[in-house]
């Protein structure tokens, strides 16, 4: 196995040679160039990882190529050669990107000891990169899932403000999956490698909320032992996401309004401003404008807030992504309980189409979860889901318009759980003959 791909780019043939034999022995893989035109179509077929390059050529010139290069193939390792070394080049060389700038003859015995840091450079920027798509599947808009046209609509619109440091504030009903919006916002914009913090502003008190928020001073109150810096502090250069933000204070709204004003405030017990730079985004389910009308949140603040507002579908208002939806929390939580439930029955794939999901994503995945918990085979069923959820969707089946009879179905196949599929331990518990039990499984469809 090769260590690295090397490109060796010189108008002599002896010097492209020479570095070739002493490189390859080194175990590195070996592609040379006369001149640039031919580079450029190794570069455009080959996967390179550092680039051998002498300055002055017949079509141009290496420190130029240096830009242009890493522009293309910002991976890419440059390590320029020169005959003759001179100071400006060397300068503009870095400038540009360039790995190393030495000198031809003289430091050839610098060259395998700078191939291997440069290789080692790439491969780190290969981990960085894989990292970044790993968090990008995990948090960015790759893990919003749905294919609806209200779940796209909201998803572009997110994507568009995310590069910018504008005010964001996200609407819509509890667990539709406002933090999860947000924190695509921050890792799609220039801050995703600063903090992404989050605080409900519901979970608190007021005198909590104040010193979680902005931080105090050792001795602003009972039990202030130390300073401690404040989310809105410790958020500095990333984004900080504040959920349930019409449950905020009054007096604490003005705080958090002279922060998006001026960027700075004043920490609990403190005399003097702190400055931050930090891009807030926040989200509610109420309606912020009845809540301005009735004084309980302060106008100005809802003007600096609704700036780039964006509104979250619910769940039965997207119910074209449920399976989708459905299927990705299958697959997570199987592999969470080690689990081998790989596929959903069709009548459970109607319970959850059929059902209101007023809890909406959330209340669908612990629904899922408790189901992958549930299933006694690969599939999941009817019966595996929470019990209002089956009794919702028999009553929008043929059976809806026998209550009794629905009744009597999700019982006996409540017992036929409870007793593992044991048909005659269940007739026993029902107090009916077997023979009445079997014609009752096949007349209800009764899974056993």
């Amino acid at each position: 196995m090769t260590k690295a791909n090397i490109l060796i780019i010189d108008d002599e043939e002896k010097i492209r040679n020479l570095l070739s034999r002493i490189i390859r022995l080194e175990g590195f893989a070996i592609w040379d160039a006369e001149n640039f035109k031919t580079a450029w179509r190794i570069l455009e077929k080959q996967s390179i990882d550092v680039v051998l390059c002498d300055v002055k050529l017949p079509d141009g010139n290496g420190v130029d190529f240096v830009k242009a290069a890493l522009e293309k193939f910002p991976r890419l390792q440059i390590i320029l050669l020169t005959a003759y070394a001179n100071i400006a080049d060397g300068v503009q060389a870095m400038k540009n990107g360039a790995f190393d700038y030495i000198t031809k003859g003289d430091d050839n015995d610098k060259i395998i000891p700078l191939l291997n840091r440069a290789v080692e450079n790439v491969r780190l920027r290969q981990r960085i990169d894989h990292l970044e798509e790993q968090v990008n599947k995990r948090y960015g808009f790759e893990s919003i899932l749905g294919e609806s046209l209200p779940i796209k609509q909201a998803i572009d619109l997110a994507r568009k403000v995310a590069p910018q440091d504008t005010t964001v504030l996200l609407l819509g009903e509890t667990g539709t999956g406002k933090e999860v919006f947000a924190q695509a916002i921050h890792y799609g914009s220039k801050r995703s490698g600063r903090p992404f913090l989050a605080l409900n502003c519901s979970a608190f008190t007021k005198e909590l909320l104040e010193s979680e928020l902005f931080g105090h001073k050792a001795g602003a109150f009972t039990g202030a032992l130390k300073d401690k810096k404040g989310l809105i502090e410790e958020a500095s250069t990333g984004t900080l996401f504040l959920d349930e933000i019409g449950e905020m204070p009054v007096d604490l709204q003005a705080k958090l309004l002279r922060v998006l004003e001026t960027h700075e405030f004043i920490k609990v017990g403190d005399t003097k401003s702190t400055e931050v730079n930090v891009r807030i985004i926040a989200a509610t389910n109420s309606n912020l404008q009845e809540e301005v009308k009735e004084g309980n949140f302060r106008e100005d603040l809802f003007y600096r807030l609704n700036v780039f507002t964006i509104n979250l579908p619910t769940l039965r208002s997207r119910k074209k992504d449920i399976p989708l939806l459905a299927d990705h929390f299958l697959k997570q939580f199987s592999l969470k309980t080690n689990t081998r439930v790989t596929s959903m029955s069709k009548a459970f794939l109607d319970a959850l189409q059929n059902n209101e999901w007023k809890g909406n994503i959330r209340e669908l995945r612990n629904a899922m979860e408790r189901a992958v918990i549930m299933a006694s085979g690969t599939e999941l069923s009817v019966e595996d889901l929470p019990l209002e959820i089956q009794t919702h969707s028999e009553n929008s089946s043929i059976l809806s318009a026998f209550d009794l009879a629905n009744v009597e179905k999700l019982h006996i196949q409540r017992v036929l759980n409870h007793t593992k599929g044991n048909k005659a331990e269940a007739a026993r518990l029902l107090n009916i003959g077997l023979t009445t039990l079997y014609r009752k499984i096949e007349e209800y469809s009764i899974s056993s």
